[in-house]
Formats: structure tokens, C-alpha cells, sequence
């Protein structure tokens, strides 16, 4: 999903295990972080060679093959399903999550568009309320406007060029929020990995005819360097995904913004790029919104489920977030 938006997902459609183990689970996180910063980097020492939109083909393409161990030992029939729309929407707009971010990767700091790239959760609270009727009250959209104002902070509005990168990695974002709340949707019926390889399933057409557009044939290094994102992208995905299955989404939460950490040494030791002050204050703004808003969510949720049945709202889309 933006690729950074991968463990936003995970969030929604891991499952839970009857014995959580916090210092694994956190140890799953920072791996999976590790993992992420790396892709972002192949991602933009690719693209110096290769255009965006044919590395976010190869990387579909080798995120699918690198999920064939498990298609194989599930069988087809866990992909099995009846809502084969919604799972549409969501592979379309995690392709335009895909395109927009790898462009952006090519263009700007790393550690700027991954603290940009944090972004999701607002995007998911607005559209919760658009979409699944959520009732969000006062601290939370308090939150939200904060959480931007921090996005702000990094894009520093009023200069004299328009910082297109940055805004493709929030159209990116607003993508990728989409995605999210198709998989809030999907995962009360489906399994968690088969919405992921659903994902890469249709990602590789979807991004496949754009590719071609600025195809060249790629060399064995630039085929590793894809290899390498694909294999970066789908072992974070997992872990991350393993570790929310493990703990409680909102105590981890804080360890997601490793990725950010590892992103700036990234940039910093293979690309001389060094973020500036306004990047980290409009990044621990960001950081801090989005940790409150997950952790009034988590509370709503503990609230919507001591509810007496009978008392609960109609529907988990009408419950509420304060």
C-alpha cells in the first residue's frame, strides 16, 4: 500500500493468539521495520535504473511467486469467497496506493515520504464515518486535525514549487485507507493471507499494463533488486502480521514507527540523505496522533463488546469512536 501501509493492514486482519507474547511480538515488529525500511530503499536505488511503475509490476509479480509456497499448501480453495467486489476495490486502489508511492520514493527523501506515509489512520477515521457510519466524537477528530497539522509541518505549504512527491504520497495514503477499510470489511469472512495474496493476485495485471508503457528489459542485478523488494515487502507483511496476532495492536503500535528510524539511516548511509528538523517535529506529531486515535479505537472496541448484545448498535460500522 503504499508499501508503508502494509502493517496499517495487518492491524485489521491478523489474528489473535490465546497466549500473547509481548517481547516476541515487539521483536516481530522491529524485524518486520528493518524489512521495510530495506524495500523502501531498493525501491529508490532501483529506480535510478528502472521507471516506478515497472518496479511496482516486478514486485507484485515476485510477491505473488514468493506466496506460492502457501497457495500451494492451502490449496485454491482458500480463496474461495463471495465477495469478489470488494476485494476488486481493494486491489485497485492498492495499485494506485503502489504506483503513487513507488514514484514518490524515486523523488524525495525516504525518511520523509515513510513519516508522510503515516498518515493512514486519519484518512481510515474519515473514512470510517463515510463509509461504515462510525461515530467519531471530539478527541478524535482533535486528533486527526493534529495528526495533519503535523503532515503540514512536513510539507511546509506556500513555497514556491509544488512538492508533488509529497502529495503523491498522500494520495498514496488515501489509497491505501481505502484498502484498509475494504480489509476491515473482508476480514470478518475471509483469511488473513488469503486477502493478501488476493491483493498480489491482482496487483500483477493491474500493474502490469502501465509497466509496459516504460518497459525496458531489465538486467540479472535489476531483476535481484526486484526480487529484493518483493521478498522485503512480503516477509514484513508477515511478520507484522504475525505479530499483531500476538499482542495488542495498540501497545505495538509505538514499534511501527521504527520504520521511520530505519528508513533516515537508510537514506542517510546509501543515499547522503539527511532529514531535517521540520521532518522529525512533523513526524513525532503524526506519530503521536496516530498512536491516540488506535488507542481510543482499541478502547471503543473493549466498550462495543462488554455491551449486552441487545444494547449494541445494529451493525460494527455504527459503533462509537470518542
Amino acid at each position: 500500500m503504499p508499501e508503508p501501509a502494509y502493517p496499517v493492514e495487518a492491524r485489521h486482519i491478523a489474528f489473535r493468539a490465546p497466549e500473547p507474547n509481548f517481547v516476541l511480538a515487539v521483536a516481530l515488529m522491529i524485524v518486520a521495520s528493518v524489512f521495510f525500511a530495506a524495500m523502501a530503499g531498493l525501491i529508490r536505488y532501483g529506480s535510478e535504473d528502472l521507471h516506478p511503475f515497472q518496479l511496482a509490476f516486478l514486485r507484485s509479480a515476485f510477491g505473488l511467486l514468493f506466496m506460492l509456497p502457501w497457495l500451494m499448501k492451502s490449496g485454491l480453495g482458500i480463496l474461495r469467497t463471495d465477495r469478489i467486489g470488494l476485494i476488486s476495490v481493494r486491489g485497485l486502489t492498492a495499485a494506485a496506493a503502489m504506483f503513487a508511492f513507488f514514484w514518490a520514493l524515486s523523488q524525495m527523501p525516504l525518511a520523509e515520504a515513510v513519516a508522510l506515509s503515516f498518515t493512514a489512520p486519519f484518512f481510515v477515521t474519515i473514512l470510517a464515518v463515510i463509509f461504515l457510519h462510525e461515530v467519531v466524537r471530539a478527541r478524535r477528530w482533535t486528533a486527526v486535525a493534529v495528526g495533519f497539522i503535523g503532515a503540514m509541518i512536513i510539507l511546509r505549504p506556500g513555497g514556491d514549487a509544488v512538492a508533488w512527491p509529497a502529495l503523491a504520497v498522500l494520495f498514496s495514503t488515501l489509497m491505501m485507507a481505502v484498502s484498509i477499510i475494504c480489509i476491515k470489511l473482508l476480514s470478518r469472512t475471509e483469511p488473513a493471507n488469503a486477502i493478501y495474496v488476493w491483493m498480489v493476485i491482482y496487483l500483477a495485471p493491474i500493474t502490469l499494463v502501465p509497466a509496459l508503457l516504460v518497459w525496458r528489459d531489465p538486467t540479472w542485478e535489476q531483476l535481484g533488486v526486484a526480487a529484493g523488494i518483493g521478498f522485503a515487502g512480503t516477509v514484513g507483511h508477515l511478520l507484522v502480521t504475525r505479530s499483531f496476532g500476538m499482542a495488542d495492536a495498540t501497545a505495538l503500535m509505538p514499534f511501527d514507527f521504527a520504520r521511520l528510524i530505519f528508513s533516515a539511516i537508510v537514506g542517510f548511509l546509501f543515499f547522503s540523505q539527511i532529514p531535517d528538523i521540520w521532518t522529525g517535529i512533523g513526524a513525532a506529531i503524526i506519530a503521536a496522533a496516530a498512536i491516540y486515535i488506535a488507542r481510543r479505537e482499541a478502547r471503543a472496541e473493549r466498550e462495543f463488546r462488554a455491551t449486552p448484545a441487545p444494547s449494541r448498535p445494529s451493525s460494527p460500522g455504527g459503533r462509537s469512536h470518542t
